[in-house]
């Protein structure tokens, strides 16, 4: 593993997340520099682990870990046993950041709730992601990204307009709660530089599932109506939506009514601008059925990358629907590098997908692939002051 470069090195993580949430926070955290250990059950390892296939070519590395767990390192550890409860102790010891994803009140039982901790750490960082966050009625229940997507209206908001609700094709719920915990951290981290201080971060799914409701959620604020499931129309801009092209589909994004004209002007539909029906992008809300069927008939006429050309030539929002293929073979994504190529202990080379945040001075860094499950236990321990005599009793007795 080489020496980190990002912002946050110096710091240490305690990772005590599995499967996505938790994962996404200590990856930004990795990626951002901080060393970032993460504690596996002996056997098992993270749930994640097990999610395949696919698994990761000539491997037995499921792609699911393989996407959340880089520059990380990875120790097991019997948390339910008191020589492992030690072992996390003296990892606190020089830690700075606590991630954990347990269910609420499960890591009080193993001696490693916050309130547990805090005295004897005080400037101890301690982030919990959980499906409901650490108060309220539904703080014991488990989270899950689908049945996050459902209470939190995402679901009543996806799918075609006459169908069932649909939830989002990727867990954009755990994703979400996994990156304001980073947030959470960073603002932590910046008031234990100012008063020595750490704290608890709460962040519930459910919280950050609402926050992120955005227009939607205002849109039923201020009219006191549940917003209708519109397909892949946009509830405040018409045409902001899927068309039908000669080939296949496209996204047309018209933002402004000068974007409106100019389309008009040059697609031969001039004739609409003296209709006050399409006169405003108001006018063309309240009409929406209308306009769709108009444009339609005209772009179902050209094959979507004869549109995308024109359009793009007139600074007219477009975009093709890519199948993950072509996404990955775009040269905008090639061009932003947002694919990485990392050496695992397996001896294969494998693809991850990047960290988007890009830094001018100090930009994320790719130390390491994610692990095999294990993989850095005897050299963490090590480092702990435990002997070679010791990691073996402890293998023996099931703690590592």
């Amino acid at each position: 593993m080489t020496q980190p470069t990002g912002p946050l090195k110096g710091l240490r993580v305690v990772d005590l997340t599995r499967v996505l949430a938790g994962p996404t926070c200590t990856q930004m955290l990795g990626d951002l520099g901080a060393e970032v250990i993460k504690i596996e059950r002996p056997q098992a390892g993270d749930d994640t682990r097990g999610f395949a296939p696919p698994f990761m070519p000539n491997t037995r590395e499921s792609a699911y870990f393989v996407g959340v767990n880089r520059n990380k390192q990875s120790v097991t550890l019997d948390i339910s046993k008191s020589e492992g409860q030690a072992v996390v102790h003296r990892l606190l010891e020089s830690a700075d950041i606590l991630v954990e994803n347990f269910k609420v009140g499960a890591l009080a039982k193993f001696g490693l709730a916050y309130d547990q901790l805090k005295e004897k750490y005080p400037g101890l960082i301690y982030c919990s992601i959980t499906g409901f966050g650490q108060t309220g009625p539904y703080a014991p229940r488990p989270g899950y990204d689908a049945l996050i997507q459902a209470m939190g209206g995402v679901m009543s908001l996806t799918g075609e307009i006459e169908g069932e609700p649909q939830k989002v094709g990727i867990p954009v719920a755990d994703l979400f709660a996994g990156l304001y915990g980073t947030i959470g951290v960073l603002a932590a981290l910046r008031h234990k530089q100012e008063t020595g201080e750490g704290q608890q971060i709460d962040i519930g799914m459910l919280d950050t599932h609402v926050a992120w409701l955005a227009n939607q959620g205002m849109n039923y604020l201020a009219t006191g109506e549940n917003p209708p499931r519109l397909s892949n129309q946009h509830p405040n801009i018409v045409p902001y939506q899927v068309f039908p092209t000669a080939d296949g589909y496209m996204v047309l994004s018209i933002g402004n009514d000068p974007t409106f004209e100019r389309f008009c002007k040059n697609f031969g539909l001039e004739h609409l601008l003296a209709d006050e029906r399409y006169a405003t992008n108001a006018a063309r809300v309240g009409n929406r059925a209308l306009v769709t069927e108009t444009l339609t008939a005209v772009t179902r006429s050209i094959p979507t990358d004869e549109w995308i050309a024109k359009l793009e030539a007139l600074k007219i929002g477009c975009g093709p629907i890519n199948t993950l293929d072509r996404v990955f073979a775009d040269p905008h994504v090639k061009a932003r590098d947002m694919l990485v190529r990392m050496e695992h202990a397996s001896g294969e080379s494998m693809t991850v997908i990047a960290n988007p945040v890009k830094l001018s001075a100090t930009p994320p860094d790719y130390r390491s692939a994610p692990p095999v499950l294990g993989q850095h236990t005897d050299a963490v321990l090590s480092r702990l002051g435990y002997s070679a005599d010791e990691v073996a009793a402890m293998r023996g007795s099931g703690i590592v």
